[in-house]
């Protein structure tokens, strides 16, 4: 699966909340400054062409859906990411996330209960 821009990441987003839509719709959703309608129109497209988007027609408009679902895209890209930066090491991830950045204990405690659920299930 091919990795999004940023641009590409922000449309995305919003026809994942809405499921579907037009251009103009999703330009509604893109905070200020707003792009021109053309630059989303191609960035729909863009993603259209590489299979993440799908249209339906109405005359001459097009009414965009997500071909993918966040859960899918989300998946895909942190095991890239994990393997880019982390040399495809989950522990490497968690311990520069607990060092490096500002983690409550609480959100530390959320995660060894998530860790010891999976553990668990894993052992089952």
């Amino acid at each position: 699966m091919k990795e999004l821009t940023r641009a590409e990441e922000q449309v995305m987003q919003i026809l994942w909340e809405l499921e579907s839509a037009f251009v103009k719709e999703v330009i509604e959703r893109i905070p200020e400054p707003k792009p021109a309608y053309n630059t989303v129109s191609t960035i729909v497209r863009i993603l259209e062409k590489k299979g993440f988007v799908g249209h339906v027609a109405f005359g001459k408009s097009h009414r965009y859906h997500p071909l993918i679902t966040k859960k899918e895209y989300t998946r895909k890209f942190m095991k890239g990411f994990v393997r880019n930066y982390f040399s495809n090491s989950y522990r490497d991830m968690v311990s520069f996330f607990a060092k490096e950045e500002q983690v409550s204990l609480s959100e530390l405690e959320e995660v060894k209960r998530m860790v010891e659920e999976q553990i668990k299930k894993q052992s089952s």
